[in-house]
């Protein structure tokens, strides 16, 4: 656990500057897929978006096994992508317990973490590959319960 711990650590403290490139949504939504179970909130725009594929990769998986591990039922993680008046929004979905005010406050901290074995650099590192790319992260509740973390990008492409 804390070899575990000490490199996702070194990967946080050491983020690259992100090296974009032209990406089709569809594809990289498609080998997301490969990684992770989760199903599709409305339809993937059939674009091409400049960012680094291994930083939101990586920002993504996070924000997806963040979901599983929320307590909320089986099928129910999903991913929405939508362009906005001034990028992209890349919404993680779930449907288990939320986060009461506290938490919200204090979740895209590093080494906040209500996990027993978690190290607090998931949602962390998310919001640090956002930022790299001129973006942020955004944490709500959703109306019956469960959770929606927004991913905004800048509308390069």
């Amino acid at each position: 656990h804390l070899e575990g711990f000490l490199r996702d650590y070194a990967r946080f403290a050491k983020l690259p500057a992100p090296r974009t490139e032209p990406m089709r949504l569809p594809q990289f939504v498609d080998k997301l897929r490969t990684q992770v179970d989760f199903g599709i909130d409305g339809t993937i725009p059939d674009e091409t978006v400049r960012f680094d594929p291994a930083q939101l990769e990586q920002a993504l998986l996070n924000l997806l096994k963040n979901a599983h591990e929320s307590g909320t039922a089986s099928g129910t993680v999903s991913l929405a992508v939508r362009r906005i008046a001034d990028g992209w929004r890349i919404d993680v979905l779930d449907r288990g317990s939320g986060m009461n005010e506290a938490v919200l406050a204090n979740a895209l901290l590093p080494f906040y973490s209500t996990k027993r074995s978690g190290t607090g650099l998931g949602l962390a590192l998310a919001r640090e590959i956002a930022e790299a790319h001129g973006g942020r992260i955004a944490l709500l509740n959703r109306e019956g319960g469960g959770l929606c973390v927004s991913l905004v990008l800048p509308g390069q492409t």
